[in-house]
Formats: structure tokens, sequence, C-alpha cells
């Protein structure tokens, strides 16, 4: 149990430097206030490979720490919770509800693991705007910033989000179902997610 958990914090060690990898080199663009970058792919893959909650810290620290050292450090306290919440509701799609596993066909991994992207990232389209509108309406007021925060929430999010979610969808899927049975078969895969799908049956 102590190796398991020893391989899971290496491999969210490794998620949160290719979280800061996917910001820095490919730079945030700045689109109606949305950060588009590929450091989310990282977030979905970690929580796929390692469960929601290690999965989830990883990208919030990674990316915390490239909104810190990019010049965004007041951006990233609201980083970290969202980067966190997409890798809790991809880990509950991905292995509390449908529990995918060694035992699973590849066809039954790939539509799970399609469907998990989709719902963090997904649920971020919603969650990022709505906490920017309550950071800038109560915690730091800026009504300049609130009604960005309100419209792109309103409009169900910018070009840039949905550009952003889907392109992040499709690199996190990509590598998550290449590298899963490659690590089955070189027994790098983390037995610990198999252990707490086991726990949740």
């Amino acid at each position: 149990m102590r190796n398991d958990r020893i391989t899971r914090i290496s491999y969210a060690g490794l998620m949160a430097a290719l979280c800061y990898v996917g910001y820095a080199v490919f730079p945030a663009i700045n689109a109606s206030g949305t950060k588009v970058h590929v450091g989310n792919a990282f977030v979905v893959l970690g929580a796929l490979l390692l469960g929601g909650l290690y999965g989830g810290l990883a990208g919030a620290i990674g990316l915390s720490l490239a909104d810190i050292i990019s010049g965004y450090a007041a951006s990233a306290p609201r980083t970290f919770i969202c980067k966190l919440v997409i890798g809790l509701v991809v880990g509950l799609v991905a292995h509390k509800i449908a529990k995918i596993s060694d035992d699973n066909k590849k066809a039954y991994v790939l539509k799970w693991s399609i469907i998990a992207a989709i719902a963090g990232l997904g649920f971020n389209c919603v969650f990022e705007p709505s906490l920017k509108y309550v950071w800038y309406t109560i915690l730091t007021p800026n009504a300049e910033k609130a009604a960005s925060a309100i419209s792109a929430l309103v409009a169900v999010t910018t070009y840039a989000t949905i550009i952003n979610a889907v392109i992040n969808s499709l690199i996190a899927i990509v590598l998550y179902n290449a590298l899963r049975p490659a690590l089955f078969k070189a027994n790098l895969f983390p037995s610990i997610t198999r252990h707490e799908i086991h726990q949740a049956s």
C-alpha cells in the first residue's frame, strides 16, 4: 500500500510538471478573459490515471505555479480551485460511476474516458466564470471583471473556453487510451487506482 502511494505521488508530481509545461510551452492566450492553453489536458489525464483527488491536486498545483511564474499571481487561487474541481469531476465519472479498470474492454474505457473528460471540462465552462463572478463581486470587488465573467456565463461561455475544452479533451483522451495499455504491459499502471475502484464497487 505504501509503494502504491509513493507511485501515485510520483505520477502526480509528473502530472503537475506536465500541466506547467502545457501552459508554458503554449502560453496562455487571453480571449474575453479566458486563458487558452493545453495544461487542462494533463489535469484530465492525471484524474483518469490517478483518480480525482490526486489528478486534481496535480493540476491545481502545476497550473497555479504556472500562473504565479507567468505573472498572473492574482489568478492563482481561482486556478487552484478550478483545476481541483476538474480533477474531482473527471475522477467521479471515470472511477466512481464508470469504474474503469483493467478488466474493461478498450471500447468501454474509451467511451467513459470521453464522457469523463467532457464532464470535467464542460462543468468547468460554467464553474470557472461563475467562480470568477463570485470572486469579483464578493471577495475582491471589481465591477468590470465581474461583468465580464457574467457575460461569459450567460453566453454559456466564450468561443475561447469551448476551444480550450475541446482541444484539452481530445489530447487527454488520446494520451490516456494510448498510455493505458502500455503502462499495464510494463506493470507501471498506478495500482492504487484499481484498489479504489474495487473499494467503491
